[in-house]
């Protein structure tokens, strides 16, 4: 018969063992209405830069990725409830968000572009975009630098990308301004084929911070450590390089 000792210690060590096995699954916020970084296909699969970013890190850190979709403007408020461990969804590192969550270093960096019907003259300044009805994704830095930099347009707001494209695709948007990235890919759909990109480029710190990080709750210190350790490998053995290959023709490394 087994001593009380022993069988407490088989208890503990089960106790452990379970607690490990739970760690081996990590939970990830993703919204999944911004392709090509991240979209739910017609199939119903999760797919995109982001998501692929997100398995390789987990398999780095030899741990399973459970994704979570949820809507952008809750996006950071359901890490913080703990419904996930941490968030790979193309988040700004802004300070507004630094004040709130942690984030990891960043794993890619991107631009502003506003896009508007083909041949039409619109001059991107702040005369040239009074009375023009510009759309933007709601909670987004792209939206906060839209009121602030070009306070004579009138700002529309959307809770997703594809949403402000399919207004501008029937007529009831001047133009919208976004993450260049994904505006360049929309405009090789049947969708985008009749628009373009208006002036330059915009990637101004203020509103897009750092680049794109990952976020986690404050404090998830040994979590982060593992994070910002199997970025850094992907980054030097060329998985990081095979990812970006797979969706963009230039370079997106931060």
């Amino acid at each position: 018969m087994k001593s009380i000792a022993s069988m407490l210690l088989g208890l503990t060590l089960g106790l452990g063992a379970s607690a490990a096995n739970a760690q081996q699954t990590l939970r990830i916020g993703v919204e999944g209405e911004y392709a090509p970084f991240n979209e739910v296909d017609k199939n119903g699969k999760l797919k995109g830069f982001d998501v692929d970013i997100a398995n390789a890190l987990c398999d780095e850190m030899q741990v399973k990725c459970s994704f979570v979709i949820q809507t952008w403007d809750g996006i950071i408020p359901a890490l913080i409830s703990n419904k996930y461990e941490m968030i790979v969804s193309s988040v700004s590192m802004t300070e507004k968000r630094k004040a709130v969550v942690a984030f990891s270093k960043p794993y890619y960096k991107e631009h502003a572009v506003f896009v508007g019907p083909k041949g039409k003259e619109m001059a991107i300044d702040g005369d040239g975009l009074k009375g023009k009805t510009i759309g933007v994704q709601t909670a987004s830095a792209y939206e906060k630098m839209l009121k602030e930099k070009f306070p004579a347009a009138t700002a529309k707001s959307y809770p997703a990308v594809p949403d402000h494209n399919l207004d501008l695709n029937n007529g009831r948007l001047d133009a919208v301004l976004a993450a260049r990235l994904p505006m360049l890919d929309w405009l090789k759909t049947r969708d985008g084929k009749n628009f373009e990109v208006k002036g330059q480029a915009f990637k101004d710190a203020k509103y897009m911070g750092e680049g794109a990080g990952i976020a986690l709750r404050k404090g998830d210190t040994a979590l982060m450590n593992k994070v910002n350790a199997a970025l850094d490998n992907i980054l030097k053995n060329g998985k990081y390089d095979a990812i970006n290959n797979k969706y963009f023709p230039v370079s997106i490394r931060p």
